[in-house]
């Protein structure tokens, strides 16, 4: 019915058409995109076909991946109907899907002589009253990912219960900037916001953050409080908002986010710099090295704690070498691919983050070959 160049709202006729076709309850065949759907955001224009089975051709339109995309487009086929390989070559292509090939060759292995030295200290800063959990999840992705050291500075009273659920991560009480400072010096990157909360206590946490100058990377309540200091841009953070954050960090709001994911990942890259992952349905991250999309992942993600072990993923990736753009890409596939494992061995429903932490040793070490 409509082909990959919709724009704008959907005419009354052709909405009831598409609506009553998804009524007749028939299997549906898509050519190209699902009628209805915006190809270039995945955004839908009023109302979408929902396919069974979604065929398109020559190159995948990126709509089909993120957004409402995979929601209505069922099983996503490609046909490049015999283009040649050269013609691929000579075309830009503004977004790019990360591999465990690609995870290989970023990510090698390492030397035989090598010590905990070599892959970097990566310090957590959260779990502001009641909120122990994330940031202790985020350290333990961090230390199932490779990095040579992982300290955790919280909340005094939540230090017995982390040594007790992972002995192997460093936790220091911490009541201020000043008892933070001493952390801070040993890091070689901080992942801040899970269980920050928006109170002074993890308000003054994260100006001392900002004013070490260390690499970043922000997530949950990091995010919201950045909006609050009006912090300025800078290149050495990665920044991990979902639809909801993201619309704080551009004073909009979620829905406007989701209506072109694309070019609100651009303008939050432009507002704040650095490295961008826009969570969701289709993850989008932007930095030095394109845009990257994530097209792994599934519905048993929905459940809490999840982004606070992605946090730890790519805090991990980045203390081990990997430039921020790249531990973004690969960290938030390796995540996706780890959950889909976890999905694979016991189903989606009842999938909780820390089944995460032993499915994400064989991705990162090469035991993954889909």
């Amino acid at each position: 019915l409509l082909g990959t160049g919709i724009s704008g709202a959907l005419r009354e006729g052709i909405r009831a058409v598409i609506e009553a076709l998804d009524r007749l309850g028939k299997p549906v065949l898509a050519l190209d995109v699902p009628s209805g759907l915006n190809a270039d955001t995945g955004a839908p224009a009023g109302a979408v076909l929902s396919a069974d089975c979604t065929i398109t051709f020559i190159g995948v339109n990126r709509g089909l991946l993120t957004g409402a995309g995979p929601v209505h487009s069922g099983e996503l086929l490609f046909d490049d109907l015999g283009v040649d390989r050269p013609v691929y070559q000579q075309v830009h292509r503004p977004v790019w899907r990360p591999t465990p090939a690609r995870l290989r060759q970023w990510l090698p292995p390492r030397r035989r002589d090598a010590h905990k030295g070599h892959f970097g200290h990566v310090l957590v800063v959260g779990g502001d009253h009641g909120f122990a959990g994330a940031p202790l999840m985020t350290a333990q992705a961090a230390a199932r990912c490779g990095a040579g050291l992982v300290s955790l500075a919280t909340r005094p009273e939540h230090a017995p219960a982390v040594l007790a659920r992972q002995p192997e991560i460093m936790v220091r009480g911490v009541d201020g900037a000043e008892s933070l400072r001493p952390l801070l010096e040993k890091a070689s990157v901080v992942a801040v916001g899970p269980g920050l909360g928006a109170g002074p206590w993890g308000r003054v946490l994260l100006e001392e953050i900002l004013a070490s100058g260390l690499p970043l990377v922000i997530d949950a309540d990091g995010l919201n409080l950045l909006v609050e200091l009006d912090a300025d841009a800078r290149d050495n953070w990665i920044l991990t908002p979902h639809p909801g954050e993201a619309g704080r960090l551009l004073g909009s709001d979620g829905a406007t986010i989701q209506a072109d994911r694309f070019a609100a990942l651009e303008s939050l890259a432009a507002r704040y710099g650095g490295t961008v992952l826009l969570k969701g349905l289709g993850t989008l991250v932007r930095g030095d090295g394109g845009t990257a999309l994530i097209s792994d992942g599934n519905p048993g993600m929905a459940t809490g704690g999840m982004g606070d072990v992605l946090t730890g993923v790519i805090a991990a990736l980045h203390a081990q070498g990997l430039p921020g753009y790249q531990a973004a890409a690969l960290g938030a596939m390796a995540h996706a691919r780890a959950a889909d494992r976890a999905a694979a061995a016991d189903g989606e429903r009842g999938l909780l983050a820390t089944d995460l932490l032993a499915a994400l040793r064989p991705v990162l070490n090469g035991d993954d070959e889909r």
